[in-house]
């Protein structure tokens, strides 16, 4: 098969995904890939698996392009060079990937179903933190409606696409294989989604208080414009009306940076909103830029979630951010020609790795993660048990009318389903919503529009396996099927 072929379908790959949700893609385009695996040599499998990656990668996270050279104000050619090269580091994930599957499946076609599953899925994992990370694009995202999603609450993302992949190699043998063997694969094919379906039917988390009548402001207002002075005012007001126009709310949540200011220059209006936290007995949950100053004149800055309640203020600033978006990983005069012009304050200081949870007048803790957190699913766990409620604000108005904002309510419906809580999503242009434990959209808005919506959210308490050991058990397993068949290959 030629490399151009598997370049193309990794595009095709990135309709699994949200949007178009055509999740049958994901394992049925999994079977050439193992097939070249199994019947070429580990250079050739390594070389059409990257072309299978560039394809997925550009295809998939084109938006970044959109973010840089739109809302971003930057050359095209330096949109263009971040998305060639974060593809091409992607890519050589998937190419690592299959010279695995082709060094240890050679002559012996069975072992597909452990060295595909543990070679995946370990790279994918590590795409996903290591150098800061990227874990867009995991193939367990694809799965979140079909039977396989049962398994999220047991072992993630990351152990829906083992099984998946263990479903899509048992496929290609039970199309290879003959007789008694073929009724084998088909047996294993069938089991992690027979399985999985039973899973669903189980909860494993309980209702631990009343329902929260929650509110989601979303001002609609592009990334173009939102930081012009013109904006400011009018977009203060929207917030501030709709507040006070929830009053049978108890939690109102804005998006991340609603208001395009500091801290330190609204203070006015911060008290202002204060005022009807008190007056509504509800929370107002909203993100904004927080400036401290240090003894030196110098000020860090903060992506920072304020929650208002009673005269009481709590904080949470944002921790994993996003490169050559927050900050700028290269030298100070390279990072001062880089940066973004439609970002007043584009070097974002991390905040603390342990912070305090931020709670409602009657003791329900929420776990915030501000927009590209939430993709990092294993490091929202320190939250449990204690928080029963999730709180995702974000800023999605970055990437346009693009794929991006869609795939990223999937990964934020995955982070749902995988600790058994509801998730109430605010962002500046869509796509707002309400989650339920389940991972199901109980509500979503539309985009580039204003809008306030409200729902009733369900607190929940206890943990889900997954949210009880993490990733552990998967890349345990992973690390040790594949360290099994290193050390029998040395020792043959």
């Amino acid at each position: 098969m030629s490399q151009a072929l598997f370049f193309g379908l990794g595009c095709l790959l990135t309709a699994a995904f949200e949007p178009a949700g055509l999740w049958p893609l994901a394992p049925a385009l999994l079977l050439p890939f193992f097939y070249v695996c199994l019947t070429g040599s580990g250079r050739r499998a390594a070389q059409h698996a990257f072309c299978f990656g560039c394809g997925l990668f550009l295809c998939g996270t084109y938006w970044i392009y959109l973010s840089v050279t739109g809302p971003g104000q930057g050359p095209w050619w330096i949109g263009a060079l971040l998305v060639i090269l974060l593809t091409l580091i992607m890519a050589s994930y998937l190419a690592a990937t299959a010279w695995l599957i082709q060094r240890f499946c050679r002559e012996h076609h069975w072992r597909l179903l452990l060295i595909a599953p543990a070679s995946w899925t370990l790279l994918e994992w590590l795409r996903g933190w290591l150098f800061s990370g990227f874990p867009w694009m995991s193939l367990g995202y694809a799965e979140i409606d079909t039977a396989l999603a049962g398994w999220a609450p047991v072992l993630g993302v990351y152990g829906v696409t083992l099984l998946l992949v263990f479903s899509s190699a048992a496929a290609l043998l039970a199309i290879l294989k003959r007789g008694r063997q073929r009724g084998l694969a088909v047996g294993l094919l069938l089991l992690p989604w027979i399985s999985g379906a039973a899973l669903t039917q189980v909860a494993w988390t309980a209702a631990s208080g009343a329902h929260i009548r929650t509110t989601v402001l979303q001002a609609g207002v592009g990334q173009e414009r939102k930081w012009l002075p013109e904006e400011r005012e009018p977009t203060k007001q929207f917030y501030r009306a709709a507040s006070r126009a929830a009053v049978d709310s108890r939690l109102v949540v804005w998006p991340e940076v609603a208001i395009p200011s500091v801290t330190d220059r609204e203070q006015d209006y911060i008290a202002s909103l204060q005022g009807i936290a008190m007056r509504n007995k509800q929370a107002i949950v909203f993100g904004i830029l927080e400036r401290e100053f240090l003894a030196n004149g110098d000020a860090k800055i903060y992506n920072s979630v304020l929650l208002l309640k009673d005269n009481t203020r709590q904080v949470y600033r944002k921790r994993h951010l996003v490169p050559f978006g927050e900050y700028f990983p290269v030298p100070a005069t390279v990072r001062e020609w880089l940066r973004m012009m439609n970002l007043p304050f584009s070097d974002i200081t991390p905040g603390a790795d342990a912070q305090e949870l931020l709670s409602l007048a009657d003791g329900t803790q929420l776990a915030v993660a501000i927009c590209y957190e939430d993709s990092y699913g294993a490091e929202m766990l320190a939250a449990f048990p204690e928080a029963s409620i999730l709180i995702n604000v974000s800023n999605d108005g970055w990437f346009g009318d693009s794929i991006a904002p869609h795939q990223h309510l999937q990964i934020a419906r995955m982070r749902s389903l995988e600790t058994g809580r509801f998730t109430v999503r605010a962002t500046n242009t869509g796509v707002s919503a309400f989650i339920d434990a389940s991972g199901r959209l109980l509500q979503a808005g539309g985009q580039f529009e204003a809008l306030q919506m409200t729902a009733d959210i369900e607190p929940r308490s206890g943990l889900t396996p997954y949210a009880r050991y993490g990733n552990g058990p998967v890349i345990g397993l992973c690390v040790l099927i594949l360290a099994a068949f290193w050390l029998r290959s040395r020792a043959s």
